[in-house]
């Protein structure tokens, strides 16, 4: 494993070792880890994991099971670039944002778990978080990605997720523009 960096610089399946005094344009280095550019350009060479943060419930595997009433809403935030420093939380699609409580010792290029407090009125939601690291860098929403990155940024999306809560708690992926 290397802290901060992205899954493709992980070891693993290794037949054999060699050392190179360039970088390697292998196969899925070009094929799958390169991001196309808006202006036609190749971003290579991006290993170092952005702040990112996800909600895991409710979430489509964990959907709400008991109604209206208190819900705390939690998930994981990281980055490759330090600390989290904080997460936001949204209910409305991003229209309002409130902060989130980080939990246990906040480690520099780990997982950090987040809660946010609430009471669920049973109307549906539009829920998603966003991180932001001890760099100052802000988790930004796909369209802000993609404007920045491109459309074809797969391998490298840290944008932010978004799950519609159904009224009767069950919860999709979703795009918002």
């Amino acid at each position: 494993m290397v802290p901060g960096f992205e899954g493709n610089m992980w070891v693993k399946w290794v037949r054999r070792i060699a050392v190179y005094d360039q970088a390697v344009e292998g196969r899925e280095e070009t094929s799958k880890y390169t991001d196309l550019m808006p202006d036609g350009r190749a971003r290579k060479w991006t290993w170092v994991m952005d702040a990112k943060s996800v909600i895991t419930s409710p979430s489509p595997q964990a959907p709400i099971r008991h109604g209206a009433g208190p819900l705390v809403i939690t998930g994981l935030a990281w980055s490759g670039n330090g600390k989290i420093a904080q997460v936001d939380v949204s209910v409305d699609g991003g229209n309002t944002w409130a902060e989130a409580r980080l939990s246990g010792d906040v480690k520099p290029k780990a997982l950090t778990r987040f809660h946010f407090d609430m009471t669920w009125d049973g109307q549906e939601m539009l829920i998603l978080s966003r991180a932001v690291d001890e760099t100052g860098y802000v988790q930004p929403t796909k369209d802000a990605l993609r404007a920045v990155r491109g459309v074809n940024n797969v391998y490298h999306n840290n944008a932010m997720q978004v799950w519609w809560v159904r009224a009767d708690g069950e919860v999709e992926n979703v795009e918002i523009a």
